[in-house]
Order: structure tokens, then C-alpha cells, then sequence
């Protein structure tokens, strides 16, 4: 799987106008499954972002985790994180899992979080989406995980 992660003050996610995602601090990450990913590629990239040190301790160093602060998390699915763009100007896609698989893993990496015990909200499968955020620092990460 790959991960987007920014450190946010809040973020939300809205599909036709109307809000299915919000959270305040925290983290959105934007998150695309890849072919060959299963559920323990997804249980292992939502205990990486629930563990990854970024967030600021009394001394204001990135020093304290997203479960440490009790911050939430925003999920949000976004294939072109596969993006090929090796060849002429118009990305290819098939670097991303199929759509069926892919939500089942996406699904399954925000019910991780969830059991990390982060308040996780989620964008819409599918959805042509906004997302509006307030980054924090900025703070931006790329995280990728093996597939098995």
C-alpha cells in the first residue's frame, strides 16, 4: 500500500456538497492499495502511521505519535498515488489495485486505525471527492509498504 500522510489542524472531505468526513488535529492520509496487497499489508501500514513520531512533545520536538496525542485520523482513498508517469505526459493507472480490491483494503486499513483505537472518518470509496485541509508544520509523508 501507499500513503500520503500530512499532519493536519483539521481536514475534512465532502462528496455533492455535502460533509462525509471531518476531524480536527490530526492526520489526513490519503491511501491507495496496490496489486498484491492484502489485509496484513494494510494492518501494517495503519500500525506504522498509528506509531510514526511527528507530532511535537513539551520540548517541541517530533517526538509523540498520532495515538500519543490523541489525535484523529481522515482516510482517504486516492489511486493516482500509483501514478506512472514514466512515459509521455498522461499518467497511467495500473500500478493501483482494482477497484474492488482496492476498497476492500482501504476499508480494512481505516477499521486498523479504528482498532489502534485513533478516531478514524473516512472519504467516500469511488466519489469524486474535496478535500479541504490545514496543514500542520507542514508536515507531509510518503510511505510505502512491501507487498507480500
Amino acid at each position: 500500500m501507499r500513503a500520503l500522510i500530512q499532519r493536519v489542524t483539521q481536514a475534512s472531505v465532502t462528496v455533492e456538497g455535502t460533509s462525509v468526513g471531518e476531524i480536527g488535529a490530526g492526520l489526513l492520509i490519503l491511501v491507495c492499495a496496490m496489486p498484491g496487497d492484502d489485509f496484513d499489508t494494510a494492518r501494517a501500514l495503519a500500525a506504522k502511521v498509528s506509531k510514526l513520531r511527528i507530532f511535537h512533545d513539551a520540548a517541541g520536538k517530533m517526538n509523540l505519535s498520532l495515538a500519543q496525542t490523541g489525535g484523529a485520523a481522515l482516510v482517504v482513498s486516492q489511486f493516482t498515488l500509483a501514478a506512472d508517469t514514466s512515459r509521455g505526459n498522461r499518467p497511467g493507472f495500473s500500478g493501483a489495485a482494482k477497484p474492488d480490491e482496492a476498497e476492500t483494503h482501504y476499508l480494512h486499513f481505516a477499521h486498523c486505525l479504528r482498532e489502534f483505537n485513533i478516531p478514524t472518518e473516512t472519504g467516500r470509496f469511488g466519489a469524486e471527492m474535496k478535500v479541504a485541509l490545514i496543514n500542520d508544520g507542514p508536515v507531509t509523508i510518503w510511505l510505502d509498504t512491501d507487498a507480500p
